[in-house]
């Protein structure tokens, strides 16, 4: 009769704990810590996750009112722009427009007009043009191309917005 022997099997090793950087140096930390203890000696609480969210949200808050005042410092004097049908002539595949526009405010501007037709009711197509930049209190006439009303000379109708 033969006996064997079997060696036991080595002790598994632990895993080590999952970690992540420290925040400040980059040394390992548990998940639940924010700062290693050489950068945080004296063991102080690292800000909630509401304290962080809550200032990113005032910081994106803060940035948006910003944005909206330098956009109406930016805008504030331009336009209304009254604006006058004059003339179309056939122009290739579309219409050559000519408009006449008045900047009625104290800054300098231009504004986007859109050229329809009175006749469809059903408000279909549209075309719409740049003006030239307009002088405040000036008047300027000028011709654009659109291609989205066809090439038939009629009557049209044409409001222009301020920014």
């Amino acid at each position: 009769m033969t006996t064997s022997t079997t060696e036991p099997l080595p002790a598994p090793t632990p895993s080590p704990a999952p970690t992540h950087a420290c925040v400040r140096c980059g040394d390992p930390v548990p998940l639940d810590v924010g700062l290693c203890e050489r950068c945080n000696p004296l063991g102080l609480k690292d800000a909630s996750a509401s304290q962080v969210h809550g200032t990113v949200v005032i910081a994106i808050v803060i940035g948006i009112v910003g944005l909206a005042l330098v956009g109406r410092l930016a805008l504030a004097g331009v336009g209304p722009f009254p604006s006058t049908f004059v003339g179309a002539a056939t122009d290739g595949v579309g219409l050559a427009v000519t408009l006449t526009v008045t900047n009625e405010g104290s800054n300098t501007g231009q504004t986007t007009c859109r050229v329809t037709d009175p006749l469809d009711r059903n408000g279909g197509k549209s075309g719409f043009v740049l003006s030239p930049r307009i002088e405040p209190g000036q008047t300027v006439t000028f011709t654009k191309r659109v291609t989205e009303l066809g090439s038939n000379v009629r009557d049209l109708t044409v409001a222009c917005s301020a920014p």
